[in-house]
């Protein structure tokens, strides 16, 4: 980190400048007009550190839709709000910003290609004026409700239910999700995941839906809909395990080749280039 004469920071990116500022503030801090990659900075900082501060996040309706139709990242928002280390609100209204609040400065955090500058101000008339104006935007703003389960939620249950296998499975292709989507692969989400950790497995359709529908991941039908769609893609394959009581239930496997060869963390390329050509 370098410091300019002023108190001013000069930072590598984003999450340096929120990291500097967060390291030991006064209280809560208002969090301010980021661009969703802001947010995610934001977040990543959070959830690393080993003693957060409270953080009441403001943002506009479309930065926290982009943000959070990511599982990963709305995941972990999702941790840090169960934690009571961030709030979410939403607003139609025009923000300043991005910039940072702590009840002793206020810093206007400045993105550049190759760095990051947060601008300090630290005068005390300001600082509580700008908190009173900030703190009033807060309170008129609306409350966001993630839809997404905390990403702890998910691996505590997946391997209460099904073992640390297939949790391990899951969590390495919930990681490369992130890049694929990076790189602009759409094909693959969450619930492909699920279905091909247990798949790999071999884990019951109904067990694997069930889970999902109970920790919030998605609906039972929209297991049901995304297995359809990787069988007639021939990624996955089922076969019918007899029960006591009522119609067989069908046990996932991978129906590939490819995917049976491919080290787990592949899986979701894989996957993503075999939808894809089977929708073309």
């Amino acid at each position: 980190m370098s410091r300019t004469t002023d108190g001013d920071l000069i930072e590598q990116n984003v999450s340096d400048v929120c990291r500097a500022v967060l390291g030991d503030p006064t209280g809560d801090v208002i969090a301010m007009g980021f661009s969703a990659s802001g947010v995610e900075a934001l977040l990543d900082v959070l959830a690393e550190a080993d003693d957060p501060p409270s953080v009441r996040l403001l943002a506009t309706g479309p930065v926290l839709k982009t943000v959070t139709s990511d599982f990963t990242v709305a995941g972990t928002a999702a941790d840090l709000v169960v934690a009571d280390v961030l709030s979410l609100r939403t607003t139609d209204e025009q923000l300043d910003g991005p910039l940072l609040c702590t009840e002793d400065a206020v810093v206007a955090v400045i993105p550049t290609d190759d760095q990051a500058a947060g601008l300090v101000t630290r005068d005390e008339t300001f600082v509580e004026a700008a908190r009173g104006e900030y703190t009033e935007r807060w309170d008129r703003a609306d409350a966001f409700r993630l839809r997404t389960p905390p990403l702890s939620r998910v691996r505590e249950t997946l391997d209460g239910e099904f073992g640390p296998d297939v949790r391990a499975d899951f969590e390495q292709m919930r990681t490369a999700l992130g890049t694929e989507r990076n790189n602009g692969d759409s094909e693959v989400d969450e619930v492909v995941v699920s279905l091909l950790a247990a798949a790999k497995n071999e884990q019951l359709l109904y067990d694997i839906s069930t889970w999902g529908e109970d920790v919030g991941v998605a609906s039972r039908a929209t297991f049901s809909r995304k297995k359809a769609t990787l069988e007639e893609g021939g990624l996955i394959d089922t076969e019918k395990v007899p029960i006591d009581v009522g119609r067989p239930r069908l046990r996932l496997l991978l129906g590939d080749e490819r995917l049976r060869e491919a080290d787990t963390d592949e899986l979701v390329s894989v996957a993503g280039s075999m939808l894809s050509t089977a929708g073309s």
